[in-house]
């Protein structure tokens, strides 16, 4: 289960880089204007819009698996395992009161004497 916990974290944090470095290479709303003044980038590896709909669509597959490593990490952390009954399955546990009402021999040290001195049996 640690190893899982692991991979989910680090497959999270290299999505989360990549959305951030993907959406900082992105152009603003603004940047067409700075297009038309020879900026542009018609000669690109993806064209002239080609680069905005590969970085946003990247961006979206990024995103989504950022968020579904998160939901994935909610449930892992909140599981937790049933503690093991052990041999005796389920059996009572012996520090129980007696359940017909009669008085039980004290088990405890009568109030008057000191922590540490023996008490007669």
């Amino acid at each position: 289960m640690l190893y899982l916990k692991t991979l989910i974290i680090v497959v999270q944090l290299l999505s989360a880089l990549g959305v951030i470095g993907l959406v900082l290479l992105q152009h603003g709303k603004g940047a067409d204007m700075g297009a038309a003044f020879g900026s542009g980038a018609s000669g690109s590896l993806f064209g002239a819009t080609g680069s905005a709909n590969f970085l946003s669509r990247t961006t979206a597959v990024l995103a989504a698996i950022f968020f579904i490593t998160t939901l994935a990490l909610t449930y892992l952390g909140s599981y937790k395992p049933q503690t093991s009954a052990g041999v005796l399955g389920g059996a009572a546990p012996a520090a129980s009161a007696p359940a017909s009402g009669a008085s039980a021999p004290a088990a405890t040290a009568p109030a008057s004497a000191a922590p540490g001195t023996d008490v007669p049996k």
